[in-house]
């Protein structure tokens, strides 16, 4: 019996890369602000890989954020009258059309959170923002680690009190499915094709027979039921 999902967030449920490049579009017109939000979301996985690897102490993603945009700025040579305020872009991020609807759907049978790399108070501004309707947010902050180590998915469930085989990690990311999969937990794969731009090359189909593959949140909501 399935009884919670928890969900990555940015490119599963958000789309972050025309979100950001909005925010940086106003700071600074005169660039590519596309090519802005791609550097500065291509830092990401090796900032998080230091506290990974153990080569320093956990600290939020909004500080990793922070580090990446003042290296991201100075790769375009530009300066933000507010870098703080241009940091939380990151919690300005639209959530694609059939997000909230479909997790709507869901609440009405299961536990719906999510499993991401960004921290506790990150999310909850960024549910306020799009509407998202999280019974509860666990991830990262829960467990003083970043996907895709296993303490991270194993750590979420256990703060909403599930065995893993019973929480449904969601994800439009293969290495995250496989990952939650190596924890115990079920999986469901969802496709985000222009996640990264027209030009994507990467996660188009699902790399796995998961448990669930869904078109988008309400087909996953459907199979569900």
């Amino acid at each position: 019996m399935i009884e919670a999902l928890i969900f990555d967030v940015f490119g599963t449920c958000v789309d972050w890369r025309n979100s950001v490049a909005r925010d940086v579009s106003e700071c600074f017109p005169q660039i590519d602000a596309l090519a802005f939000a791609d550097h500065w979301r291509g830092l990401y996985q090796p900032a998080m890989e230091t506290i990974r690897s153990g080569s320093r102490d956990y600290v939020k993603l909004d500080e990793l954020h922070l580090m990446n945009l003042r290296a991201t700025c100075e790769a375009f040579s530009v300066t933000p009258r507010n870098e703080t305020e241009l940091n939380r872009a990151w919690e300005r991020l639209d959530p694609w059309s059939d997000v909230v609807p479909g997790l709507t759907m869901i609440k009405r049978s299961h536990i719906i959170a999510p499993c991401s790399n960004g921290s506790i108070g990150l999310m909850t501004r960024l549910a306020k923002y799009g509407g998202l309707p999280w019974d509860a947010i666990v991830g990262a902050d829960i467990a003083k680690d970043y996907k895709p180590k296993p303490i991270t998915y194993l750590a979420s469930c256990d703060a909403l009190q599930c065995r893993p085989e019973r929480v449904v990690m969601v994800a439009a990311h293969n290495d995250d499915l496989a990952a939650a999969r190596s924890a115990g937990l079920k999986t469901a794969f969802v496709s985000r094709p222009t996640e990264h731009g027209t030009n994507q090359m990467t996660d188009l189909e699902p790399s796995e027979v998961w448990d669930f593959i869904a078109t988008d949140f309400i087909d996953l909501a459907r199979q569900l039921a």
